[in-house]
Order: C-alpha cells, then sequence, then structure tokens
C-alpha cells in the first residue's frame, strides 16, 4: 500500500476511539478533533510529504462542527492533491449507544434537556449525508475489539485486488437483528434448515456437508439463479449512479448455515467475474 489516508468517522459512541487506536497499531498517524480552520493546511502537510505522512487516519465528526462539510473538505483537498481518502463510518444501534453514554457517564456532544435519545437521532440526521458517501460502514453493536480490527483489516485490504465497486457480504441471524450497515437484505428462510439435522447441525455453512445439503435444494438454486440476475443489473447500476461501496446482507434464522453457504456462494461467483473487492462477513460464526 501506498500513502493512504482514512477518514475515521460515525457516531459518538460507536466506537471511534477504539477504531483509531487500531490504525495506531498499524502504524498510522492519527489526529483527532483537529479544528475545521486547520483542515485544509492539514491536507496539504500530508500531501506534500508523502514518506513523513505514510499512514494518516484523522477522526472527524460532529465535534469539528459541520461534520458533512469538514469530511468533504478534507476528501477534496486530498483529492485534488492526487489522494483518494477512505472514509470509515461506524454507527451502532439506539439502545447500544444510549447503554454506552450510561456506563460511561460520558455527555453526548449534542446533548440537550431533551435527553440522550434525542441527541443521538439529531447525530444520525447530521452525518446521515457522510454515511451515504463513506467507503466503509461497520455497525460495532455486537463487535469486540477484535472483530471491530479485522473489519477494519479487511477494508483495508479488501480480497480479489480487482478493480470495480467494492462489495461487502455479511451473514447474520434474523434473531440477533439486521446489521444496521446492511444496503440490501436477503431472507433465505425459506431454504430447508440443516439445524433440524442432527449430523449436520453442529457444522456451519462453511463445511462440504452442509454446503452440498443447502446447495442441492431446488430452491436454492432457483435463488441464486434469480439473484445473479438481479445482481448482473444491479451492481453495474449502483456504480454508474456513484455508489462507493455495496453492503449485502444475508439472513437465516442463526446466521449459521444456509446463509453462510449461500453468501460464500454469491463471493465465489463475483470474484471468477472480477465484480471488484468482495470481502465476506460471517457475523455470528463465532456466537454458535
Amino acid at each position: 500500500m501506498g500513502q493512504h489516508v482514512a477518514i475515521i468517522t460515525g457516531l459518538s459512541g460507536a466506537g471511534k476511539t477504539a477504531a483509531s487506536k487500531l490504525f495506531e497499531d498499524l502504524g498510522y498517524q492519527v489526529v483527532d478533533n483537529l479544528p475545521s480552520e486547520l483542515l485544509a493546511g492539514f491536507a496539504a502537510l500530508v500531501a506534500g510529504d508523502a514518506e513523513r505522512y505514510g499512514r494518516v487516519a484523522v477522526v472527524l465528526d460532529v465535534r469539528s462542527g459541520d461534520a458533512p462539510v469538514a469530511v468533504a473538505a478534507v476528501a477534496d483537498a486530498l483529492h485534488g492533491r492526487g489522494i483518494e481518502p477512505q472514509v470509515f463510518f461506524l454507527e451502532a444501534r439506539d439502545d447500544v449507544l444510549i447503554r454506552r453514554f450510561s456506563e460511561t457517564r460520558h455527555r453526548h456532544p449534542l446533548q440537550t434537556d431533551q435527553g440522550i435519545a434525542a441527541s443521538i437521532q439529531k447525530e444520525r440526521a447530521l452525518l446521515d449525508e457522510v454515511r451515504a458517501h463513506a467507503d466503509v460502514v461497520i455497525d460495532t453493536s455486537e463487535l469486540s475489539t477484535r472483530q471491530l480490527r479485522e473489519r477494519i483489516y479487511d477494508a483495508l485490504a479488501p480480497e480479489g485486488g480487482s478493480s470495480g465497486l467494492p462489495i461487502q457480504l455479511i451473514t447474520f441471524g434474523y434473531k440477533y437483528g439486521v446489521p444496521l450497515e446492511a444496503d440490501l437484505v436477503f431472507d433465505v428462510r425459506f431454504m430447508e434448515n440443516p439445524f433440524y439435522h442432527e449430523d449436520l447441525r453442529p457444522l456451519s455453512g462453511l463445511t462440504d456437508p452442509v454446503r452440498r445439503f443447502v446447495l442441492g435444494q431446488p430452491a436454492a438454486q432457483r435463488f441464486l439463479e434469480i439473484a445473479h440476475r438481479f445482481f448482473d443489473f444491479a451492481i453495474p447500476a449502483y456504480a454508474d449512479e456513484g455508489k462507493t461501496r455495496l453492503t449485502v446482507a444475508i439472513g437465516c434464522t442463526g446466521g449459521y448455515h444456509r446463509s453462510v453457504t449461500i453468501a460464500e456462494e454469491l463471493a465465489e461467483t463475483w470474484r471468477k467475474q472480477g465484480r471488484g473487492p468482495v470481502s465476506v462477513w460471517h457475523r455470528e460464526l463465532e456466537r454458535n
């Protein structure tokens, strides 16, 4: 990797501090809460000395004032100097954010007498534009520090190495909730569940016996046929519209069998087609 600048942004309490420490571990120089008046000069400084500032991560959020303007200003300044920054947006469910603020007793930067929940909703609205244009969106609601590190590492070095619209597949269990970062959600619970076969129950969708069981179903083959036709149309359309990444969530009951197999099958096809960088994250594997 040559010179690389990461912009870390997102909701207060979603884990930006933890993410910045992970970037530090990777050798990045991290700048947090830089006043907006200094952002243009900072971008010029980074672009002017690629050797000294080979890896830089800057944290920008509502503390910077107008966050969308701040993020756009840094991105445009860097882009004008030949550097394409990678924007990471961190978020979490409302109940998780409220619990985190309660446990740490930190004050939300937008908090008023209306309470923490109202502050979170206001911040979501303020950052909606930033989220829409982020390269990587990560829901930290159920992530451990190690899992967050893996998500960041995967985003920094996507599989495939090909050009095109970056695609991330996330598998999940509906009983644990739908991933917040998903652009598209597909439900594969209509397929026969390996869970009800004792010899398959302890095996994940990554194993050959479960893969054969799932992919051997006519319903699975029909779904894959329809899905490929849809994505053959949708992926180029998203790219033409200017979308910078596509996150596709595949869900089944527990997120351990059917969704895992189907996601891996989609990813394998897309990599063979050279669709673009394709990554897969199986959210519930460790849980099970």
